[in-house]
């Protein structure tokens, strides 16, 4: 099975850096190459352009792929589902205009120009709206294209916000959302591979701003530590085996990162003692 991930770009160490956490680990370096191994022989990883990925996924050059959502929105393939949203690599796909140019709303674009790197969503948008200017594309700079009277507005990509008003450029209406996604061929979706690699990469997502609590309980203050405890679900209650009286119990639960240094004082206080919060790499739901 062949997953296609970007070869460069914002998004391809993040990429790498998730696939590594869920025990995809490369195998013979990635450096140049359009291959790579993972230690799972069954599972090799594909390098493609962002923009490339659907189309790659689509024709079954690869049976997974992981790239933004505006890039398979652009694409316009139709055998393709999403699988998971990543929750990196997160922009928004902007309709903007000179500030001082007269552009007020997406009405005050009919007949005029709209340049673009993403002709088929600005499409689409503008057919929503009811709106028709003529939608130019580009292959880049398309910031530029406002000031050098190629066109009265652009649709592109912004993060912060900084490069549009680097340009002098302001927002007139929000196109799309965008992030990460995980998407398959809508023919494998089946194959017991693509669950695995799914729930792998799903699992270390849900552990990202979790911690796993672990502390030991005088049996009569359980339920008053239990009660402090913000964990999902309910604290996992554990003998404990050279308690042989069992007056404790080891309490092991899993909490917010951000709840962590005020639960530790409540439990305290509730009468837990040895303490112990440790990092939690995957939790598989």
């Amino acid at each position: 099975m062949r997953i296609a991930v970007p070869n460069k770009g914002r998004l391809h160490e993040p990429t790498i850096d998730l696939l590594e956490r869920a025990g995809l680990h490369l195998e013979n370096g990635a450096d140049r190459k359009l291959y790579a191994d993972t230690v799972d022989p069954d599972v090799t990883v594909l390098f493609a352009r962002a923009a490339d990925i659907p189309e790659y996924v689509s024709d079954g050059a690869a049976d997974l792929g992981i790239t933004g959502f505006d890039q398979v929105q652009e694409a316009r393939v139709d055998n393709v589902s999403e699988l998971l949203d990543l929750e990196f690599g997160r922009c928004r796909l902007v309709l903007a205009a000179p500030e001082d140019g007269g552009i007020d709303g997406v009405e005050d674009l009919a007949g005029k120009t709209v340049a673009t790197e993403f002709p088929n969503i600005t499409a689409d948008f503008f057919a929503e709206t009811g709106v028709d200017p003529d939608i130019v594309e580009v292959s880049g700079a398309t910031e530029l294209t406002p000031h050098v009277e190629m066109a009265d507005a652009i649709v592109d990509i912004t993060s912060t916000g900084t490069t549009l008003k680097m340009n002098r450029l302001a927002v007139v209406d929000e196109v799309l959302s965008s992030s990460v996604r995980l998407f398959g061929r809508e023919d494998v979706l089946d194959e017991p591979k693509i669950g695995e690699v799914r729930t792998a990469l799903s699992s270390v997502k849900h552990a990202e701003g979790k911690r796993y609590l672990m502390m030991n309980v005088p049996r009569d203050r359980l339920e008053a530590v239990r009660d402090v405890i913000p964990g999902l679900g309910g604290p996992t209650i554990m003998d404990i085996a050279d308690e042989d009286d069992g007056a404790k119990v080891a309490v092991h639960a899993v909490v917010d990162e951000g709840d962590v240094f005020e639960t530790i004082t409540e439990v305290k206080n509730a009468g837990a003692s040895d303490i112990l919060v440790t990092e939690i790499e995957r939790l598989v739901e």
